[in-house]
This record gives structure tokens, sequence and C-alpha cells, in this order.
């Protein structure tokens, strides 16, 4: 396997979710495990979302 290349695993219902972390509003890091035991997360993914940043 290359050099950072990592194993795609598929999540079944009730799987805990894998942390991970994206950049928010502002280029904040937000990682899911600062989420965890505290509130439900939601995420969306907008594909060709041709906003302006």
């Amino acid at each position: 396997m290359p050099k950072g290349a990592s194993v795609t695993k598929t999540l079944k219902v009730g799987d805990q979710a894998p942390d991970f972390t994206l950049k928010a509003h502002g280029d904040r890091e937000v990682k899911l495990s600062d989420y965890r035991g505290k509130q439900n997360v939601f995420i969306a993914f907008y594909p060709l979302d041709w906003t302006p940043v």
C-alpha cells in the first residue's frame, strides 16, 4: 500500500463512526471526537456547490 494511503472500511448501521477532522468556517478545524457524547452530529456534503467562499 502506498505511503499515506488508508484502508476503507464499510460501516454498518449502528457502527460508531471513525474520528475525522474537517475544515469549518474560517479555516477552523473541527473533529468528530470533540462532539462525541455531547450532542448529535449531522454532516451534509454539497458537491458542486458554486457559492462563493
